[in-house]
């Protein structure tokens, strides 16, 4: 059974949406901010594939074809965006100061980061993307030289973090302007975090989406200056 599920070409496609779909329904069922869909999924493909003893390359065989649908799922983004097109003319300066205030705030951390655990310019520029979208971050980390493989977990932490805890993030800390909370999800854990903030309203996911295509060109535009910090 388990080399023909290794072998299988839509093994990782079925154990991706199956978990997630399994992690919705739980999310439905059981209000409760760790039952997160995405973070099911994941913990449920892990423990699948350990319970089989199938390695990841043979489940990416299928999987692989799931990253196929991330740059128009990006570029799907715009949609929300268009919808809300005149608050962003309306708020246009303070958008675009958000979204440059949350690059360098990602920028500086991962700086004090480095120092403070003594990393070396290779982990340190492989961190740099870790708030963009993957679709950006892979190109940045392989053009600076960094580790490819951690920079996608790293990216993937991030989102999941944002996407789990975010919204309770900016409760916390007083941020309710829909515009504000958008700019804040967004650029700090990118396509992840936007998805959730989707979910709190319409301006919040417009917000958001816009700060995930602006914040990958502004990560990538800095970047040369920040590289050669360490």
């Amino acid at each position: 059974m388990r080399d023909i599920l290794a072998g299988s070409l839509f093994f990782g496609v079925g154990i991706s949406v199956g978990t997630y779909l399994i992690g919705t329904f739980i999310k439905k069922r059981c209000d409760f901010f760790l039952f997160n869909p995405l973070l099911l999924s994941i913990t449920m493909t892990i423990a699948t594939l350990l319970v089989l003893g199938i390695d990841y390359e043979s489940y990416n065989n299928g999987a692989k074809y799931l990253s196929y649908l991330l740059t128009p799922a990006t570029v799907a983004l715009a949609i929300p965006l268009y919808e809300q097109v005149r608050l962003l003319k309306k708020n246009f300066t303070a958008i675009m100061i958000g979204i440059a205030s949350g690059v360098l705030t990602s920028f500086v951390s991962i700086f004090a980061m480095a120092l403070l655990f003594g990393l070396g310019h290779t982990e340190y520029v492989t961190l740099l993307p870790k708030s963009i979208t993957t679709a950006i971050g892979i190109g940045l980390s392989e053009e600076l030289d960094g580790y490819v493989a951690i920079t996608v977990s790293a990216i993937m932490i991030t989102g999941l973090f944002g996407n789990i805890a975010g919204d309770a993030i900016c409760r916390v800390l007083g941020i309710k302007h829909p515009v504000a909370k958008g700019i804040s999800i967004g650029t700090a854990s990118h396509v992840m975090g936007t998805s959730k903030a989707m979910e709190i309203g319409e301006v919040e996911g417009a917000m958001s989406s816009l700060s995930v295509a602006v914040a990958g060109f502004m990560t990538v535009a800095a970047a040369v200056l920040f590289e050669g910090l360490i």
